[in-house]
């Protein structure tokens, strides 16, 4: 599966000038721009938050454009808009699930049998059964296709956290998946 990342999806370069256009005129004090730059980047940071935050992605989603909209001026180089989105989308995910109490797992071992009524067999049910900081390196390493140093420097912990937490979180998936 291609990254889920704007510059790598099929016909995006137009959108990520767009982007950084939009940046750059928003920088300039064009209101107008910065109102089509959140625009523009919502889908984006919707589904970098949702598969970590779940429910609450709606609410991190916007946290995260509250963040991008104060910092805009921090933002160094322009053309970097995207991986840099990218990491405030994923701190504002982490952060809106662990305040909203999804930051202990599931047991595993409380799994609906095959077959129970209960049991939503999808990605968002199997999302919610690991903790903010598995779904985050999971989505960052699988869904966004970041490696794991990346996802690591993403995240503000070593690389062999990163590591050992995305072995953690694609063992519970399957476990969790398989039940």
């Amino acid at each position: 599966m291609p990254p889920a990342d704007p510059v790598h999806a099929a016909g995006t370069a137009d959108r990520v000038d767009r982007g950084v256009g939009l940046v750059r005129a928003a920088r300039r004090g064009d209101t107008l721009a910065l109102h089509d730059l959140l625009d523009h980047l919502t889908p984006y940071i919707a589904r970098i938050c949702r598969p970590i935050a779940l429910d609450d992605g709606p609410d991190a989603t916007q946290e995260a454009l509250v963040a991008v909209f104060t910092s805009l001026r921090s933002l160094r180089e322009p053309e970097a808009l995207y991986g840099w989105v990218r990491a405030i989308s994923v701190r504002e995910a982490v952060r809106v699930a662990k305040r909203a109490g999804r930051a202990r797992p599931a047991e595993l071992a409380d799994v609906p049998e095959r077959g129970d009524p209960q049991l939503a067999a999808d990605i968002d049910d199997v999302l919610a059964r690991l903790s903010p900081a598995h779904r985050a390196v999971l989505v960052l390493r699988d869904v966004e296709g970041m490696d794991e140093e990346s996802a690591a420097a993403l995240l503000g912990v070593p690389t062999g956290t990163a590591k050992s937490r995305l072995h953690r979180a694609r063992q519970s998936f399957r476990k969790a998946w398989s039940a």
